[in-house]
């Protein structure tokens, strides 16, 4: 299976939520259904049936999570020498080139991708044009709102 690129806060934040799942979440569940179980007829429980629903997420969540961290490849951007080159993991300050207006954008892998937070997944047609771009330079593709060009103001590495 091909390796999956995840910056190494996306790793941390992946490998947090497996511990919570599996520390804490799954032996909550579990108690909840014991106390469901001692209440009686298991057929009319709601409480044993929302618990066991419940235990059936947090355990896919587990087998889902084990599988992504199985198959991650770590990007640590700052010790990468990227040349002054837009590289996964960068963060890059843009100027549309319309509008004027500046945005900040960090490329990331498709599992990290939040864009209220300015987090792009390198699949993306922005990252996809601004992957190996330098700082001045000008980029444009295509938008679900139309053309859009950007100039490339900054490059962090952090």
């Amino acid at each position: 299976m091909n390796k999956v690129p995840m910056t190494v806060h996306g790793h941390e934040l992946l490998q947090a939520e497996l511990k919570q799942l599996k520390s804490v979440d799954r032996p909550t569940v579990i108690q909840a259904i014991a106390e469901a179980r001692a209440h009686g007829d298991l057929k009319e429980n709601a409480e044993y049936h929302a618990a066991k629903d419940q235990q059936g997420f947090i355990e896919g969540r587990i087998k889902d999570l084990e599988g992504k961290l199985s198959n991650l490849q770590i990007i640590d951007v700052t010790a990468i020498d990227a040349k002054g080159k837009i590289v996964f993991g960068s963060t890059v300050e843009l100027l549309d080139g319309g509008s004027g207006e500046e945005f900040s954008y960090k490329i990331v892998g498709e599992d990290e991708a939040d864009i209220k937070q300015g987090l792009i997944s390198f699949t993306s047609p922005i990252a996809r044009a601004l992957i190996g771009k330098n700082e001045g330079d000008e980029i444009s593709f295509s938008a679900p709102s139309g053309e859009k060009q950007y100039e490339v103001i900054e490059i962090r590495y952090v």
